[in-house]
C-alpha cells in the first residue's frame, strides 16, 4: 500500500481546488481534487501534507488537522491506497501556478457540481458536517465505485444514489 495526502484548504466558504490538466497519464485526469500527492521515504503524512502543499500552490499551511484515512482499493492488481485526509483554514504566502493542474477557489456549492472521483462526495460530506476522525474504505472497479464501507460499517446507495448507512 503506498501512503498519500489530499488536503482541502480553505478560505471562509471557499475551498482550494486543482483541476488536473495537465499531465498526459494521469488517473485524476479532468478531474477537480484538493491537493496533496504520495509520501518520499521516511516522510511522514504531516511532512508530506506541507511539502506536497508548498510544490503545487506555493503556501504554507500554518493551522492543519488530519481528519481522516480513506484505503483506496481497486478490482485491478494494482498496489492499494492509504489517504491521510487533512483540512486547512490558515496559510501563508502567495499561490503560484501549479504543473499538475489549474488551481482555483470554488465554492462548496458549486464545487458539488465539479466533476471529482465518487467516493470524494462521501468524505467531503463528512469534511462539511465537521465529523469527527473516520476509517473510509472505497472500492473501485474502474472509475466506478463498487463499494464504501464507513468505520467499519457498510455503505449502500440510496433511491437518489448517494451513499449511505444501512
Amino acid at each position: 500500500m503506498i501512503n498519500t495526502t489530499l488536503c482541502y484548504i480553505t478560505r471562509g466558504s471557499d475551498v482550494l481546488m486543482l483541476h488536473r490538466v495537465k499531465k498526459k497519464k494521469d488517473i485524476n485526469k479532468d478531474k477537480w481534487i484538493g491537493i496533496g500527492g504520495k509520501s518520499e521515504g521516511e516522510e511522514s503524512p504531516d511532512e508530506c501534507l506541507l511539502r506536497e502543499a508548498k510544490e503545487e500552490t506555493g503556501l504554507t499551511l500554518t493551522s492543519w488537522k488530519c481528519r481522516g484515512v480513506v484505503t483506496f482499493l481497486t478490482q485491478e492488481p494494482t498496489e492499494g491506497e492509504f489517504m491521510y485526509l487533512f483540512t486547512c483554514d490558515e496559510f501563508e504566502g502567495q499561490l503560484k501556478q501549479c504543473d499538475e493542474g489549474d488551481l482555483q477557489w470554488v465554492s462548496r456549492d458549486f464545487l458539488e457540481s465539479l466533476p471529482k472521483w465518487e467516493g470524494d462526495a462521501i468524505f467531503l460530506k463528512l469534511l462539511w458536517e465537521d465529523a469527527p476522525f473516520f476509517l473510509l474504505k472505497l472500492r473501485y472497479d474502474g472509475s466506478t465505485l463498487v463499494e464504501a464501507v464507513l468505520n467499519g460499517k457498510p455503505l449502500h446507495r440510496d433511491g437518489t444514489g448517494d451513499w449511505v448507512e444501512k
